[in-house]
């Protein structure tokens, strides 16, 4: 696992705002959703540890932040890998400190284009599955572990709306983000009473790699920027208060933090 030191200047902006000194750990964070997450989480404050398999998309992404103040690592990783998990767990904490937020965006589509089930892989499946699934089960159980030993911290699941909806050619990533879904359920179920949280949110239909490889055909014009809807998730995350455990939230419903004065 490759690892890049981004931090901002402590004389920097990035202590400021409402996540000032909380520590985020995102998943996927080289480009998309994932990216812009970081990007807006650092914005308030928080201190970000960025994970993704692109390790050069990845550092250049943290260095961005980092030259706007903020405060950001970057550990390549592959959240399929379970060989992987572990060892970034114990090097986002060595970075940050013990991780208060942790985002699982990764995904995979798997074969594009889109197969249907009865042409998908067994293969393909168990990767889409090893990444949007296990891959978020094995971290959370280590980093959530940590925070209940705490007494504080929240689990954010990037769903989709084809966990609820069945659309052809989706089989593979909609039942992960199904499966996804009732994953963070039960750590709500679970976890209950323990100061530790877990939510699922979709995002809807954004402007990114992914959404083009799925659908060619898509008008970029029609999609959602992915900064505007990680503003209004992080808006969500600076409002503990606001959080109800074991909620299925969609970003488009999601406010706004005011700007400041």
């Amino acid at each position: 696992m490759d690892q890049h030191d981004s931090s901002g200047d402590p004389a920097s902006t990035s202590g400021a705002g409402p996540l000032a000194g909380r520590t985020a750990l995102i998943t996927g964070a080289s480009q998309g959703l994932g990216k812009a997450l970081a990007e807006e989480l650092a914005r308030q404050g928080a201190h970000v540890v960025m994970v993704a398999r692109d390790a050069a998309a990845l550092e250049a992404a943290a260095q961005a932040i980092q030259k706007r103040g903020g405060v950001a690592h970057a550990l390549a990783a592959d959240i399929g890998d379970k060989d992987a998990v572990h060892p970034l767990a114990g090097a986002a904490a060595a970075l940050v400190g013990p991780i208060d937020l942790l985002i699982h965006n990764a995904s995979t589509l798997g074969p594009t284009p889109l197969p249907l089930l009865l042409d998908t892989a067994c293969e393909d499946l168990e990767r889409v599955l090893a990444v949007n699934v296990v891959g978020p089960f094995r971290l959370g159980k280590i980093i959530a572990g940590s925070m209940a030993l705490r007494g504080t911290g929240l689990l954010v699941h990037i769903s989709s709306d084809a966990a609820v909806n069945a659309y052809p050619g989706w089989g593979a990533y909609g039942l992960s983000k199904a499966a996804l879904d009732h994953l963070s359920r039960t750590w709500a179920a679970e976890l209950d009473g323990t100061g530790v949280r877990s939510i699922s949110i979709d995002p809807g239909e954004m402007n990114t790699k992914m959404h083009a490889d799925a659908i060619p055909s898509a008008d970029p014009a029609t999609l959602a920027d992915p900064a505007a809807v990680a503003a209004r998730i992080v808006a969500l995350l600076a409002r503990p208060e606001a959080i109800v455990n074991g909620a299925r939230l969609e970003a488009s419903s999601l406010s706004m933090l005011p700007e400041a004065s």
